[in-house]
């Protein structure tokens, strides 16, 4: 896509996600109709789900990508290793951990939270210890990072403490927010799901949902004895459709988002030329530049410390006296989309910025500078002392 086919009255997008899509990826949403069993097309899923486990850091691990968003991945990946009384453990750093609570209760399992003393924090891995000893859990839920907070989790030091204690229960991650933003290796922490959307670092538009199963989790499925409470979502009719691309051959239950998985192998391509070790240090970089801004301009952000904080987003109070009416409008007058809070408990007390994906990767197109410049000029025009 050229600039001149980007229309003149763009705005960043600027928020957790969807995030700013590279030409090469939109350039791959605008082709003529494809059969969804195109030889091509086969050819091009197979390596997008080939190159998903190099992204998640697993060689068995076996990818599904299906038509949904990130919440669908949960459904994806519960209604599939879920039964009814299957005792489930949350560790919950904001919106999206409790709303996985809610989502395994609907699979019918027995959920115990885990949440920090203090929103912004993360619940101490001797918490975590403790309970996983005092019970025996199906599976632990761990949301990476949280869009709510800006929350980020140590899964390898989560993963760790659950092969020490109770080594039989699955790990599930809600990646929805920090797959290919965060360093995650799937096979060496011990990880046996992963749930993830097109949409945020793997920088594709919203519309596919992803899943990797390890060979446990797919045991899992397989053993269960309860029949799967979803048609759509059920593992038994993906997996062989996602082999099969994979073998290169056709195959069909429904069909897929044709031009969305087109968009999807050309971001992955990119991650994986780059690797994903520097794709990693690129979001470190980027994060840590704009959080110095934030400091220097005196705001607060929403973690509590540093090593919680993730290195795909930043979630940051308003100063006092300033709302969301007094600064959003004025950043998106100024060419920036962030966004609202939206944690039920602090909702109008904070606002997002996304800088994962594209704005990392590509530092040169300065979305991050235009952002903090932006910020400056409308907390100033909202009244607010700047303190640099």
């Amino acid at each position: 896509m050229s600039s001149s086919s980007v229309p003149q009255s763009h705005k960043l997008c600027m928020i957790p996600g969807p995030i700013e899509f590279h030409e090469d990826v939109l350039n791959a949403m605008a082709t003529p109709a494809t059969s969804h069993i195109d030889p091509g097309f086969i050819s091009t899923f197979g390596e997008t789900l080939e190159g998903l486990r190099a992204v998640v850091g697993t060689k068995a691990g076996q990818p599904f990508v299906v038509a949904g968003s990130g919440t669908f991945s949960w459904d994806l990946a519960m209604a599939n290793v879920v039964e009814p009384g299957d005792k489930a453990l949350v560790v919950s750093t904001g919106l999206f951990g409790d709303r996985m609570v809610d989502c395994l209760k609907v699979f019918g399992a027995d959920v115990q939270v885990l949440r920090p003393e203090q929103l912004g924090g993360v619940p101490s891995t001797e918490v975590i210890k403790q309970a996983l000893a005092q019970d025996s859990f199906k599976l632990i839920t761990v949301t990476h990072v949280d869009t709510s907070t800006g929350v980020l989790v140590d899964v390898q030091q989560v993963a760790n403490t659950v092969r020490q204690v109770s080594p039989q229960t699955l790990v599930a991650v809600d990646g929805v927010c920090s797959v290919a933003a965060e360093e995650l290796l799937m096979d060496d922490w011990g990880v046996d799901l992963v749930m993830t959307a097109s949409q945020k670092a793997l920088g594709c538009p919203p519309g596919l949902a992803v899943v990797v199963a390890s060979a446990r989790a797919l045991d899992a499925w397989k053993q269960r004895s309860a029949p799967v409470p979803s048609y759509y979502g059920a593992w038994a009719r993906w997996l062989p459709v996602m082999q099969a691309y994979e073998s290169r051959k056709p195959m069909y239950f429904a069909t897929p988002a044709v031009q969305l998985i087109m968009a999807l192998h050309v971001g992955i391509k990119q991650l994986l030329a780059r690797g994903m070790p520097k794709v990693y240090a690129a979001h470190r970089q980027t994060s840590d530049q704009f959080k110095r801004t934030i400091q220097v301009l005196g705001l607060e952000t929403l973690p509590l410390t540093e090593s919680v904080a993730a290195h795909s987003m930043t979630a940051i109070y308003y100063p006092t006296g300033i709302t969301a009416p007094d600064l959003l409008p004025r950043l998106s007058q100024r060419g920036i989309i962030a966004a609202g809070g939206v944690h039920p408990v602090m909702a109008p007390k904070y606002f997002r910025i996304g800088h994962m994906g594209l704005t990392a990767l590509e530092p040169e197109r300065q979305y991050v500078t235009k952002t903090e410049d932006a910020l400056k000029a409308s907390l100033q025009e909202a009244g607010y002392h700047l303190t640099e």
